[in-house]
């Protein structure tokens, strides 16, 4: 009998790993590196040789190293015909893999069929010293080589040998025995490193206008436009409405730019002299380090920039000189806004661009990333599936990347970084990949593929507690939700000053040149797509680059595009969101037809109350509230919020959805598919159509009440606001919102179940739908 298909738990594990933080222990390490698994390794620092003899037939020598551990060997560089030569090259052994109780380093000489010995160094385990930091590092030494026999051997050898920890500063750029397999090309590629974003300006260029353009066809008004363009970044002015040689725009053109500039803005001055023919009047190159900066609202001094034009002599491109047509600018970087290079719903920096406008830090994020399990198999490698995993994580400008641990499913990093918080309303994402360029750029590596992130926001941690899950990886591919595997994370966040933060929650969430001069969405988002491609370009040019589809996925890149399970997703959030509001309604609903007659009774006494001493209203609203939030403390989130594929409606999607969500942009699907999803989402659309046409409806019907379209509803109402203001004069407001509550909650044998005079009179209400083609 077949057994049903397991259900795969996408659920968020609290984990107990064995980390220093809590812990009640005399080593140094766990007070700076508490929050990750200490990790015991054997590092070997081989820093130069002198006096080394001679060993070909030439009479020169080819030396290099060779560290041996067991089954394990790491090897430097060779240099060729060289006797003192400086390697100045490191060596991690995990000391879970040693196996040998001796450490061998040997210095042999480069040759065309055998390598020579020149000597070696040999090193017993029990004897190598134990450094924990912050001690300093340990001195290398010079050591005389001996021969295979353990006689003294021509030449010395200087290095420095000790027992250390994941926490020591070699271990980054260290060669480690896990990664033997991958080559000299490679190893850049899998090392951890630190990258930080480039910093982002917002580029304003307001074009005033301009003068003296000399248009080569006098007889016609020019229809003149300014192009600006910024490295691939390129925007357009309207034609100006003064059709002459002195037009005007006093128009706004926002660009990003990245420190340092690189390339200049480049503005031309065009005459459109045809249905798609541009004549260029003019042009002007401005050198982005000439100007202003400017740090709040007020603006900077216009300028006359120059107009060049180059000609043609003797087919050559030659400038023209006698010309004066001159632009007239301002121009600034605003330092007082806060680039968006991610989405907004979960930035990890809200600061402006300028620093002196920073506020101070108001506490440490701490991360430790621990390891991984149950990792999917990414790609194969000699007729078997492996994955080479490392980790990204993204705060603020700072992007850290673990180490990549080569051919396991089950990788341990159990490494540990460290980010300033300015705002706790932010998110630190995580994500976790396989590395497609471990044998060096020129193997043919493919993409670095996507395992899965996770997003942690720092609002919904308590301070100075540590966290400690285990989050599952999820990926939605194109065939369904899968779960990737889990990675293990420990979190913690350190507030410096309870009352700074506190007082964060009363300021705006950006800069205040958002509001001041606020940008229209359609802007904000050109921009960000323009931001977002600056960093990825800067990151993929680092040693080692963290690669352009890593930086995309960790900022999301493609979060704007449509998708008909988002949109689901975010129809089923509004609803959830109403659905308090409902309740109350049905609630209330059940009051008034008595279904608890207790209840009832009760609500009318407090309601009695209310109308007599109204100064309690407040008081017993904001009272009640207080007691809802102390009776929901008791189960508040005891974790971080993870990947939820309920709310993402990604556990049970269709599958053409899906194949629609990942369609490329503009379409690569066949007509006939296109087709129907166009007339899919046009059946959607006149559903959305017709509530917005039922909303207009209603608010016309309101608008009717005065306006006289329907004299006889007009003269009713009028009349009705007449009576009702001598009545409401005469008689207390207490009597009236009395009669009115006790008519509201009456019994149901009162009640019939036709609708009321006043929704009666409403409905009959005219409205413009009438006139609607």
């Amino acid at each position: 009998m077949q057994k049903p298909p397991q259900q795969v738990d996408f659920a968020l594990k609290e984990t107990s790993p064995n980390i220093g933080a809590g812990a009640i222990t005399g080593d140094k390490l766990s007070c700076t590196y508490d929050l990750v698994e200490q990790m015991q390794y054997l590092y070997v620092r081989v820093v130069k040789a002198k006096d080394l003899p001679a060993k070909d037939v030439t009479g020169s020598c080819d030396p290099y190293v060779e560290v041996k551990l067991g089954n394990y060997k790491g090897i430097t560089k060779h240099f060729e015909k060289k006797s003192n030569p400086q390697w100045n090259q490191c060596f991690a052994f995990s000391k879970e893999r040693i196996q040998a109780s001796t450490l061998e380093v040997l210095v042999k000489d480069k040759d065309v069929v055998i390598d020579d010995l020149i000597g070696r160094v040999i090193f017993e385990l029990n004897d190598i010293p134990k450094r924990v930091p912050p001690d300093s590092p340990l001195a290398p030494q010079w050591y005389r080589l001996e021969d295979r026999k353990g006689d003294k051997a021509k030449g010395e050898l200087m290095l420095a040998v000790w027992m250390g920890t994941q926490a020591d500063e070699a271990f980054p750029d260290a060669w480690h025995s896990d990664a033997a397999a991958v080559g000299p090309d490679g190893v850049a590629n899998i090392r951890s490193k630190v990258y930080l974003s480039p910093k982002l300006w917002y580029l304003r260029v307001n074009v005033i206008e301009a003068q003296d353009l000399q248009p080569s066809d006098k007889s016609r008004y020019p229809e003149v436009f300014i192009k600006a363009t910024l490295g691939n970044q390129a925007l357009r002015t309207r034609t100006s409405q003064s059709k002459s040689i002195n037009p005007m725009w006093n128009e706004d053109l926002m660009f990003v730019v990245a420190e340092p500039f690189e390339e200049p803005l480049i503005l031309t001055v065009e005459d459109r002299v045809g249905s798609n023919k541009d004549e260029q009047l003019g042009k002007c190159l401005i050198p982005l380090q000439i100007v202003q900066r400017r740090l709040d609202h007020k603006p900077v001094n216009a300028k006359w920039f120059n107009l060049e034009r180059y000609i043609m002599v003797d087919g050559e491109q030659k400038k023209e000189t006698k010309f004066a047509s001159r632009i007239h600018l301002r121009i600034c970087l605003d330092g007082g806004y806060h680039v968006l290079d991610e989405s907004t719903h979960y930035s990890s920096d809200l600061r402006p661009t300028a620093k002196q406008l920073w506020r101070p830090s108001i506490g440490i994020l701490e991360l430790g990333v621990i390891s991984a399990v149950g990792l999917m198999p990414m790609k194969t490698k000699d007729g078997r599936q492996t994955t080479d995993a490392y980790c990204v994580a993204k705060y603020g400008q700072k992007w850290v990347r673990t180490r990549t641990i080569v051919d396991s499913s089950t990788p341990r990093w159990n490494e540990q970084y460290t980010w300033e918080v300015f705002d706790p309303c932010t998110v630190i994402t995580i994500g976790v990949f396989d590395n497609g360029h471990i044998h060096g750029d020129k193997g043919g590596g493919g993409k670095d593929s996507r395992i899965g992130k996770v997003r942690i926001r720092l609002s919904t941690l308590e301070t100075d507690r540590v966290y400690t899950h285990s989050y599952p990886l999820l990926v939605l591919h194109s065939s369904g939700m899968k779960k990737m595997g889990e990675v293990q994370l420990a979190v913690r966040f350190t507030c410096s000053s309870l009352i700074n933060m506190l007082h964060m929650y009363s300021h705006p969430l950006l800069p205040k040149m958002h509001y001041i001069h606020p940008l229209s969405v359609i802007q904000l988002d050109s921009l960000r797509h323009q931001a977002m491609q600056i960093v990825s370009m800067r990151l993929s040019r680092a040693e080692p680059p963290l690669r352009k589809e890593v930086v995309e996925y960790m900022l999301d890149v493609d979060s704007h595009m449509f998708s008909m399970r988002r949109s689901k997703a975010n129809f089923f959030r509004i609803m959830g969101v109403l659905s308090g509001l409902i309740a109350v309604g049905k609630w209330f609903d059940q009051i008034c037809n008595w279904k608890n007659p207790l209840t009832t009774v009760l609500i009318h006494i407090l309601f009695i109350i209310l109308v007599l001493y109204p100064e309690l209203i407040l008081p017993t609203v904001f009272l009640y509230l207080f007691l809802i939030g102390i009776w929901n403390f008791r189960w508040r989130p005891r974790h971080p919020p993870h990947m939820d594929i309920r709310l993402s409606h990604a556990d049970a999607v269709h599958p053409d959805e899906l194949d629609e969500e990942f369609d490329t942009f503009p379409t690569s699907r066949p007509s006939d598919i296109v087709r129907m999803r166009y007339d899919r989402l046009r059946s959607i659309a006149g559903r959305v159509q017709t509530v917005v046409g039922d909303l207009a409806t209603q608010g016309e019907r309101f608008q009717s009440l005065l306006s006289w379209r329907d004299p006889r509803a007009s003269t009713l109402f009028v009349t009705f606001c007449l009576i009702a203001a001598i009545v409401l004069y005469v008689t207390p407001f207490q009597v009236v919102a009395l009669l009115i509550g006790i008519y509201m909650l009456r019994h149901p044998r009162f009640r019939h179940k036709l609708p009321s005079v006043p929704l009666n009179f409403f409905r009959r209400l005219p409205a413009r739908s009438d006139s609607m083609l």
